[in-house]
């Protein structure tokens, strides 16, 4: 069963960096972010989100066949360049986290890693 994030218990993130960004609306799921909030401990160093929930509006998702991980609240993009992306997938798989995507293209303020929760037996590892 999914349960709704208690904010005041997530240590490194603000509710409002995960809101979508077509809606406002923001449907994150509780252990997705502590599991998030751990990544960022474990790190030590901030992590720039650019993309939390979506709802099943957003243009990025309307796009897609079905809805994605992105509009179940267990999936984020965390910006990361070249210096950073690999400690990320490293901590990421560590700790749990199931699905990983990676775009490592063009200039380095828009290159990310993806991170979500989805149930496979095995970590699944992409990019875009």
């Amino acid at each position: 069963m999914m349960h709704l994030v208690n904010w005041d218990e997530i240590q490194y993130f603000k509710k409002e960096e995960f809101n979508c960004t077509h809606t406002g609306n923001n449907l994150m799921q509780d252990g997705f972010m502590r599991k998030l909030d751990f990544l960022r401990k474990t790190i030590d160093r901030p992590l720039v989100i650019s993309s939390g929930f979506r709802d099943e509006t957003h243009p990025v998702e309307v796009r897609k066949t079905k809805p994605g991980m992105h509009t179940k609240g267990i999936a984020c993009d965390i910006l990361a360049n070249h210096k950073h992306a690999l400690d990320i997938i490293k901590i990421a798989l560590d700790i749990g986290f199931m699905g990983i995507g990676v775009n490592q293209k063009g200039n380095y303020d828009g290159r990310f890693i993806h991170v979500d929760l989805r149930e496979a037996e095995s970590p699944i590892l992409w990019s875009y």
